[in-house]
């Protein structure tokens, strides 16, 4: 009977098998339809959400980049705010929202700042943004901007300026006036002016006759570069005040001493040798303009018994006085003269080492002057700014005998308002008092760790910037 029931099956099955064949067709390709209908719409999904996801990361990333433009304007305002407009009081993180183009939150951002160490303008500035959509979707950036000292150049003048054919430099080199170069160079020469009025003190070829910007037998003429914007002098006029009020905190004051003035010598131990001159020498000399010999005095002679003390923990040494400056310098360090004083390079100054960790800075409220009995070899490491005189050496010649020196060496920087010269030549340009060969070199750690108290730029550079992940 069963075997009856199962060979009826079979023969029916056989009669119907298109259909039953068009029925798993429809039934299978139903499935394979839904599937592949479901794995398109899962993957479409999923794709739609990386978008998002992306979109909002890279808006996150937008935000994080707005806190940096905020910030870097922010100092550009105010250089010396590192609390956001907060005091400092209130430590960061600081908070901002960022708003679309309609003023909807959209976003924010959080700012950490990091100060300068002490002796550097660069600030650090972390954003960390993200958006209000997907706050766990964090991105963060860090830069770092510093402000550029005025030692920003090897050599830097108010004035017009001669390079003579023995002189180096290697560096920046800009003057507010015309140059006449004859020089060697290794970076930008630059002039404030299209042409200018070269004066006879500036050697042969001269004679108040009208100059290029920039002129003579140096090189190479691809540095030169003129007329540029002039470089703003007067934002040195403040510093000598600050580093007189610092050096009465934590650093060195010298009052007025009641005789000749003060000399510091630095040690390389760290220490600095502190005693009064009591007289001087004094030579018949020329500075520029000068048509007679004039008596100065600016070689000490005799000493008071010297004291010693630490290098100050802030930097800042304020002379209240003349102030007469030699030795190795252990530390950083800045010195600056009262009103109508000025500086002497008594002797060699040397650094340490020139890595950076050592730097002297020296600011006449008048001049910086090297005087007759100068070393034939001189070595000045510092950074040197003759507010409203000049870097210089006067021609002693008339005192008579052989005033020529051999070489000056000095690694830093040079400002001077006024004209500047380390040595004279006669009608026949050949040198008669001064250094025969100079060589100067900038230090390029003063950029944005110039000594203590020293003026700085207004306008910030961009240093690094980075994602962190």
């Amino acid at each position: 009977m069963m075997l009856e029931k199962i060979k009826k099956f079979i023969k029916t099955f056989q009669q119907n098998k298109r259909g039953n064949i068009l029925l798993f067709a429809l039934v299978f390709g139903t499935i394979t339809m839904t599937v592949i209908i479901v794995g398109v719409a899962g993957y479409a999904l999923t794709e739609n959400r990386a978008s998002i996801k992306k979109h909002n990361r890279e808006l996150a990333f937008q935000v994080a980049d707005a806190g940096i433009n905020y910030y870097s304007w922010h100092l550009a305002h105010d250089k010396t705010d590192y609390y956001d407009g907060n005091g400092t009081s209130t430590p960061g993180p600081y908070v901002h929202d960022y708003l679309d183009k309609d003023g909807n939150v959209v976003g924010q951002f959080s700012l950490d700042i990091t100060a300068p160490v002490l002796g550097s303008t660069i600030v650090t500035i972390k954003s960390t943004g993200w958006t209000t959509i997907q706050p766990e979707s964090k991105r963060i950036i860090k830069a770092r901007i510093g402000f550029p000292s005025m030692t920003d150049y090897a050599f830097l003048t108010n004035s017009n300026a001669w390079v003579g054919d023995n002189e180096e430099i290697h560096g920046k080199y800009h003057a507010n006036g015309g140059i006449r170069f004859d020089g060697l160079a290794d970076a930008g020469i630059t002039s404030a002016v299209a042409t200018y009025y070269c004066q006879s003190l500036h050697g042969n070829g001269c004679s108040n006759s009208l100059k290029e910007g920039i002129w003579g037998s140096g090189g190479p003429t691809g540095y030169w570069k003129f007329p540029v914007p002039a470089r703003d002098f007067s934002a040195i006029t403040d510093n000598l005040a600050d580093i007189r009020t610092a050096s009465q905190v934590n650093g060195i004051y010298l009052s007025p001493s009641g005789e000749q003035g003060w000399a510091l010598t630095f040690v390389s131990d760290g220490t600095i040798s502190i005693k009064k001159v009591i007289t001087t020498n004094c030579y018949k000399s020329k500075d520029v303009g000068d048509s007679n010999w004039v008596v100065r005095c600016i070689d000490a002679a005799t000493y008071d018994t010297a004291t010693t003390s630490t290098m100050p923990t802030n930097g800042y040494i304020f002379v209240d006085d003349m102030v007469w400056v030699d030795g190795t310098v252990n530390g950083k360090a800045a010195v600056g003269t009262s009103a109508g004083k000025s500086i002497i390079i008594n002797g060699n100054i040397n650094y340490l080492a020139r890595d950076g960790n050592h730097t002297l800075g020296l600011i006449g409220e008048q001049n910086v002057l090297i005087p007759r009995g100068s070393p034939d070899d001189l070595t000045i490491d510092a950074a040197m700014i003759a507010q409203n005189g000049a870097t210089k050496r006067y021609d002693f010649s008339g005192e008579g005998g052989d005033d020529r020196k051999d070489s000056l060496n000095i690694y830093g920087s040079v400002v001077s308002n006024g004209i500047w010269t380390w040595s004279w030549v006669n009608a026949g340009g050949q040198l008669v008092s001064g250094y025969n060969n100079s060589i100067s070199t900038y230090d390029a750690n003063l950029t944005y760790s110039p000594p203590p108290g020293f003026p700085v730029s207004s306008q910030y550079n961009l240093i690094s910037w980075e994602v962190e992940k």
